[in-house]
């Protein structure tokens, strides 16, 4: 008898202990946030990721009564802001917003990365897809992307292409497309996202990219971009005359791009699924799906972290793949 008394003591000794524990987290969770609270994009403003941080941010605000700040952290192809990300205290004052190519990609493309993404972030849920484009600069004679392919087996010429940077899905996709056409071009890479690739494009540097249609609609809209083929299943009413790229002969080619918020993989369970249960609610909201419907997204959010966290695992395990097949390296 002593003994069972002495083991149930112990017992609701190690309960006790772990409600000390976990009451503050819970009780912090509640709480959060009484401060400010940064979210960090890897690129320069004007890009989708950056789209997409901005209209979080104001309506997250809103929720929270507290300023929520975007830090453009742009370089190294988002390694610079997903080491400071994956570095930043666990209390949920310091998010991230990453996509395909930063949290799926990287990993596998840098050698050189300090740091792990799927290990030393975690995903809190997705947020958006958006639909891509193939585009030309207009004085590429092509109006399609078979005419492209063959202006460029016709002539020889070698046209550049640009990219959000080496390995970047832009990248992987124009390498999977310009390998399967049997042409070949000059990658270009841009270390500022869709932000330097849109001038580069307009301004004749680069001929041929993969682009968002988020960031490109206005400038095709004025002639300064033309569209060849788009990724999505239908053609887009906005673009009645752009064939899909199943319509143009190459189904699958390209990716209908997401964007994520992820933080420090250490948080706390109670906090994570609190900052889950707030973004998901402001993404759900018909205010903020009409008005990322105005830019051409779409709100995709998960059911839990563990979700999202899964699909980010099952998306480094595919592009790894592409990655490692292709030989992409990068520095």
């Amino acid at each position: 008898m002593r003994h069972r008394t002495g083991w149930l003591i112990a017992i609701q000794g190690l309960l006790l202990a772990a409600l000390a524990v976990v009451a503050p987290i819970a009780h912090a969770a509640e709480k959060y946030p009484a401060r400010p609270v940064r979210i960090i994009v890897p690129y320069a403003p004007g890009g989708a990721t950056d789209i997409t941080a901005r209209q979080l941010q104001t309506k997250v605000s809103e929720l929270w009564g507290q300023p929520v700040i975007v830090d453009n952290r742009s370089g190294a192809s988002g390694n610079i802001a997903l080491e400071l990300a994956a570095r930043s205290a666990s209390d949920g004052y310091t998010l991230f917003i990453g996509n395909v190519s930063t949290n799926a990609i990287n990993e596998t493309t840098f050698s050189a990365l300090k740091i792990r993404p799927s290990r030393d972030l975690t995903g809190v849920t997705n947020l958006i897809e958006l639909p891509h484009l193939w585009v030309v600069n207009p004085g590429v004679p092509a109006g399609t992307l078979k005419e492209l392919v063959d202006h460029v087996k016709k002539t020889g010429v070698r046209l550049n292409y640009g990219s959000a940077g080496v390995g970047a899905y832009p990248h992987l996709d124009a390498v999977k497309f310009l390998k399967t056409a049997g042409i070949e071009m000059t990658h270009v890479p841009y270390k500022g996202g869709a932000a330097q690739m849109i001038p580069a494009i307009m301004g004749n540097e680069v001929q041929f990219m993969f682009i968002n249609m988020a960031s490109s609609l206005p400038h095709i809209r004025t002639g300064r971009i033309k569209p060849l083929a788009i990724t999505t299943a239908e053609r887009r009413p906005e673009l009645p005359n752009v064939p899909t790229t199943a319509e143009s002969g190459f189904p699958g080619y390209g990716t209908n791009a997401w964007n994520g918020l992820f933080a420090p993989a250490a948080m706390p369970k109670p906090l994570l699924n609190r900052i889950h249960a707030d973004v998901v609610k402001v993404m759900e909201s018909p205010a903020m799906k009409e008005s990322l419907a105005k830019v051409f997204m779409t709100v995709v959010v998960n059911r839990s972290p563990a979700e999202f966290q899964q699909f980010v695992l099952q998306e480094v395990k595919k592009w790894g793949k592409v990655v490692i097949e292709n030989n992409i390296k990068a520095e």
